[in-house]
């Protein structure tokens, strides 16, 4: 069998294949992460079991209006949730998104 009719012999049988909606939630997630800043955040917030966006600053090295822009994108991937306290947003980071991601990913790959 030549690897054409290979392929669409075997199209239908693929069990690693993602539905659309769960597609949409992973390219939304790889593409927060995908960005080095939000990445940078993302690793802060993780290492806590919560951090104040003043407290991003420093160890990311932008302004606040960055650490806002960023912090939303990460937000509405949901990899993160804020809770407003005062003037400053806390942020901690959502159980087991990125793990689920993370492993759907994992999924792809043959097991040898």
């Amino acid at each position: 069998m030549t690897p054409a009719n290979n392929f669409f012999c075997c199209a239908d049988s693929d069990p690693h294949s993602l539905e659309e909606d769960q597609a949409a939630v992973l390219s939304k997630v790889f593409s927060a992460l995908a960005d080095p800043v939000r990445l940078q955040i993302y690793a802060c917030i993780a290492a806590t079991d919560e951090i104040c966006s003043c407290n991003l600053e420093g160890p990311v090295g932008k302004s606040q209006p960055t650490i806002s822009h960023h912090t939303a994108k990460l937000a509405s991937a949901g990899l993160i949730v804020g809770e407003k306290r005062g003037r400053w947003m806390w942020w901690r980071v959502v159980p087991g998104m990125a793990e689920a991601a993370l492993n759907t990913i994992r999924g792809f790959t043959p097991s040898r």
